[in-house]
């Protein structure tokens, strides 16, 4: 294989490493903060309700991706066409 064509596998996984983080981080990241906050609220007021953290939890991963759903899709956005215009010139 060609060094080009290997690089450019390369350079596209260690992109799409990257955006899969971005992209997932911050409703991961927030949905384990008010996961251990309603756990702690639980373990406080001994309530041990299973429903009670499904539901903060589902409003803060919809609320985070509604609020970064635009700069979240222009990272993809652009991932995929780097992807589309980068395809053809490894060919050639």
């Amino acid at each position: 294989m060609d060094h080009r064509i290997i690089d450019f596998i390369l350079h596209v996984t260690n992109e799409a490493l990257l955006i899969t983080l971005v992209v997932c981080g911050p409703p991961i990241g927030l949905s384990m903060i008010v996961g251990l906050l309603v756990s702690l609220f639980q373990a406080v007021t001994q309530i041990q309700e299973q429903t009670l953290t499904f539901v903060p939890k589902m409003i803060i991963i919809f609320g985070t991706l509604a609020a970064l759903g635009p700069w979240l899709g222009t990272m993809l956005l652009r991932f995929t066409q780097f992807c589309f215009e980068g395809f053809p010139k490894i060919l050639y």
